[in-house]
């Protein structure tokens, strides 16, 4: 079973060494992986160029003006010729080495899996500052606003071929859409694995404050309207509430263990 992994690049030469790091330390070793760069002006195409001997042919790229990360992303699963798709995006990284192991294990008898994320200062990887757990998560709770952890998200890439690619119309919230037409509407089989995927920096385009949590609903809204979906902006409302319980009853953990309680 062959897994491609897409990363999509933008002047992302300050982070891109982690992520490809994380790639190379993975333990599986059936994968492709694509880096698809949106014409970076730093140093981001000096690092993929010295980074490509390394993969030993299982590297491909390119580099060219896009209109944003979601095209960059539909461009990647174009060229992907494995049996599974999952995103990796340049400011994040693997959580541990065995992420692609046991995706193949466990997405055999199911058409994707997807599982934990954290999230750390971009000064201080080593220290979580939010947990996103997709434990809880339901098909039903999609009404809601909830989704797994996108990054997380691994599917056959007959998923692609059936239900379409990301919607390069939305701004900030394609992610939520396509997981909504695919687990909501034509309700693919999951698996949730208990294990942290994936290590994001905070401060991308959909953890940047009250801006993009605007833009996101926004988004949200449009996306239940596409597909049909009964729900509204008193639904999104639980999620905000929801989540602010989450954070906060993490940084109490947090608290907590720091005083030896």
């Amino acid at each position: 079973m062959t897994i491609s992994i897409i990363t999509a690049t933008r002047n992302s030469g300050k982070t891109v060494k982690d992520t490809f790091e994380s790639v190379l330390a993975q333990s599986y070793d059936d994968y492709e992986y694509i880096v698809v760069d949106g014409a970076s002006e730093d140093n981001t195409l000096d690092i993929v160029r010295a980074y490509e001997p390394r993969f030993n042919g299982r590297m491909k790229w390119i580099s060219e003006p896009d209109d944003g990360i979601y095209h960059a992303m539909n461009k990647g699963i174009s060229m992907a010729t494995g049996d599974v798709i999952g995103i990796l995006n340049s400011d994040d990284f693997y959580s541990s080495t065995d992420i692609l192991a046991t995706v193949a294990r466990e997405i055999a008898d199911v058409d994707a899996v997807y599982g934990d994320i954290h999230y750390v200062l971009p000064n201080d990887l080593s220290k979580p500052v939010r947990v996103y757990s997709s434990k809880s998560f339901s098909r039903w709770m999609m009404r809601f606003g909830f989704m797994p952890a996108h990054p997380s998200f691994y599917c056959w890439r007959r998923i692609y071929d059936d239900f379409g690619l990301y919607d390069q119309s939305f701004e900030v919230a394609s992610d939520f859409e396509f997981l909504l037409r695919a687990i909501f509407l034509h309700n693919i089989s999951t698996r949730y694995l208990p294990i942290d995927f994936v290590t994001m920096r905070k401060g991308g385009a959909s953890t940047s404050g009250f801006s993009s949590h605007k833009r996101i609903l926004k988004d949200h809204l449009r996306a239940y309207k596409k597909n049909g979906v009964s729900s509204s902006i008193f639904h999104e409302a639980f999620r905000y509430f929801y989540k602010f319980c989450e954070v906060n009853l993490f940084r109490l953990r947090q608290k907590l263990r720091k005083s030896g309680r």
